[in-house]
């Protein structure tokens, strides 16, 4: 968990792409970075294969950015429209089975904890409302209720997008689909509601029409996660190409979601809201 892991050998260093030579000595490695950070580092292939206007991507950009520490942080992914970004994104990636992210996050950070007993080493799940919430709901709960100090974060584009728009749980009640002609025929499955009684310390419901809150929700999630336990942030990305509108209208959509069924909200237990406190209380002595 290093930039040994993307780093060519010297032998093949010079056939490789300039854009990936360009992740590995420009990535979101040597310094602290934020949402702020965007376009002054190399995060992400700009050739990556997501479609235009796609709001997973653009979510995996601004998770890249808010990492706290991105050289030992491992994204742990599943099949879907997220794997597509996070393979050519700069970062320590491992896909799973559909579905048993969560349980396959648990696993690496516990190893981890043994093997790196002094180093916080993140272990993050990033994943669409399929793998999440539909094939990996159980797998995520017991993760949730057994306090594992990882991070859940769904990409949720309240449709299965990567194979062809069929219904999701996460799409909303009557949303014509496709296998939903008629429109979908029960609420979006309720996992940030879950996640509050789940064992989860920290969670966040956010969109990609706000940057700086999503940046925010994952790096508290994340550093909440190495103290606490279970956190979970979940950002709307809205899929252009299923839902029939403009690549360039994502961002009004994801804003008419926040004023709708998409509204921002928070939680956090009292020993997590102490501990961020006290953070923001250190770095404001640091600045001064």
């Amino acid at each position: 968990m290093s930039t040994k892991i993307i780093t060519p050998v010297a032998e093949f260093a010079e056939l490789l792409p300039q854009e990936y030579k360009d992740l590995v000595a420009h990535g979101p490695y040597n310094e602290r970075r934020s949402v702020r950070d965007l376009d002054t580092f190399k995060e992400i292939v700009d050739e990556h294969p997501h479609c235009a206007g796609c709001g997973v991507a653009l979510a995996i950009r601004l998770l890249a950015a808010a990492l706290p520490s991105p050289a030992d942080t491992l994204i742990v992914g599943t099949p879907g429209c997220s794997f597509f970004a996070l393979v050519q994104a700069a970062l320590n990636y491992s896909n799973t089975a559909f579905g048993n992210q969560n349980a396959v996050a648990s696993g690496l950070k516990r190893m981890l904890q043994i093997r790196f007993p002094h180093i916080h080493k993140d272990v993050v799940v990033v994943a669409g409302d399929g793998g999440i919430a539909d094939i990996g709901l159980d797998l995520t709960l017991h993760s949730w209720f057994r306090r594992e100090k990882i991070t859940t974060i769904m990409l949720d584009n309240e449709v299965y997008a990567n194979t062809g728009g069929q219904e999701s749980g996460m799409s909303r009640q009557g949303k014509v689909l496709n296998m939903a002609p008629q429109g979908k025929r029960f609420p979006k499955i309720p996992v940030f509601e879950l996640a509050k009684v789940s064992g989860c310390v920290y969670g966040a419901r956010v969109t990609v029409a706000s940057p700086h809150r999503v940046g925010r929700a994952v790096r508290n999630a994340i550093l909440l996660a190495r103290e606490f336990g279970s956190t979970y942030v979940q950002i709307y990305t809205p899929c252009p190409t299923n839902m029939k509108f403009s690549p360039d209208q994502t961002l009004k959509v994801a804003r008419k979601a926040e004023k709708d069924h998409y509204t921002h909200e928070e939680f956090m237990s009292a020993e997590a809201a102490a501990y961020l406190a006290r953070l923001k209380a250190e770095s404001k002595e640091m600045r001064e």
